[in-house]
């Protein structure tokens, strides 16, 4: 269930270890740690250093940008059915206090122009926010966020992105998708130790989100009484005591990543998704939920999550025989009613782990 929480590599966890270990011997905080790990996301994602801000995971980076972009009563979000609760949460909570409209669209998993449209046909002139999942979590649909921010921008839109399943997935620099705003967890695809995350804001727009909570470090002056300025990066979203070794790790993992390369990554994820989908078609009862590759879309729509539902077991019935009989963990899927089980499969997946899926 890497979509969930992915595994550390044993190199991470030996650069984990040690640090807290010697992080608690000497009291140290180690915030410098903090400036090495932000270069190496910047150059991994192909973004600048002062973009980027490092948080639990991809759900306190979306509500740093909820809250911080202050919306009123009546302005509209433009959110995705297939949002994970943890993205999701941040605009209903603002429906719920101030009257913020929240404007839903399915997915669909067969046409990225159909995706386009579905989003476009809802932006109105009230419309403040689109928010994008890269990779759907429910279902694991790619969405062409490049097309939908040049329809947000267009339109005068902030375009968020939540990238919690495509960041060690999908080969990608997240300038290239051009949004406002873009958040993710690095505990899941990229393999860092759990609570890490990080939140990168275009440079121009940093300005536009005020930090909804502070304290120190966030600052760029003061004095007292009555002087106090923000940073003017996204480090003004990150204050007080971290935890830098859990941090520090992020770094460890790219590293590993980039040993690999992250194309062969994404074409080892892809290959894997698809063999496991042709397994599951061939199986009477079985409905594959997620994109499947085909002539007119290519690879477009897919990733390394697969969601299919079955009407010969109970989908959490199949969880228990999988995990209990196989060793597997995969994920029950029941927003929206879906009542499925997803797989994740990574590079350290094999084929005949995607044979025991089908034969279970």
């Amino acid at each position: 269930n890497t979509g969930g929480l992915g595994p550390s590599p044993a190199v991470v966890l030996d650069a984990y270890t040690k640090e807290v270990y010697q992080q608690q011997v000497l009291s140290d905080t180690g915030h410098g740690l903090l400036d090495t790990t932000r270069t190496a996301v910047a150059s991994f994602f192909g973004v600048l250093y002062d973009e980027v801000c490092f948080t639990r995971n991809a759900t306190e980076s979306t509500s740093i940008v909820a809250a911080g972009l202050r919306l009123s009563p009546g302005d509209e979000v433009i959110v995705s059915y297939e949002s994970h609760p943890g993205g999701l949460f941040p605009w209903m909570s603002l429906q719920k206090q101030f009257g913020v409209v929240l404007k839903f669209f399915q997915p669909s998993n067969k046409s990225v122009a159909e995706n386009i449209a579905r989003v476009s046909e809802l932006i109105s002139p009230k419309t403040r926010v689109i928010q994008i999942d890269h990779v759907s979590a429910p279902s694991g649909i790619r969405m062409p966020v490049r097309d939908i921010a040049e329809v947000a921008r267009a339109a005068g839109v902030w375009l968020h992105v939540d990238g919690a399943q495509s960041c060690g997935m999908i080969n990608f620099s997240i300038s290239s998708l051009l949004c406002h705003s873009f958040s993710s967890s690095c505990h899941k695809w990229i393999g860092a130790p759990h609570g890490t995350g990080f939140l990168w804001v275009e440079k121009d727009h940093i300005k536009e989100v005020w930090p909804p909570e502070i304290g120190a470090y966030c600052e760029s002056e003061f004095s007292i009484p009555d002087t106090f300025e923000y940073r003017n990066t996204a480090q003004r979203f990150e204050y007080g005591t971290r935890d830098t070794a859990s941090v520090s790790s992020i770094s460890v993992a790219l590293t590993f990543m980039q040993a690999i390369g992250m194309q062969q990554v994404q074409e080892r994820v892809l290959y894997l998704a698809e063999y496991l989908k042709s397994g599951l078609s061939k199986i009477e009862g079985v409905e594959i939920v997620s994109p499947i590759a085909d002539a007119t879309n290519g690879y477009a729509l897919c990733s390394g999550l697969t969601t299919f539902k079955t009407t010969t077991v109970p989908y959490d019935e199949l969880y228990s025989f999988l995990l209990n009989n196989y060793n597997l963990r995969c994920r029950i899927v029941t927003e929206n009613g879906m009542d499925a089980l997803r797989v994740s499969t990574h590079i350290f997946n094999f084929p005949s782990e995607c044979d025991a899926v089908c034969e279970g």
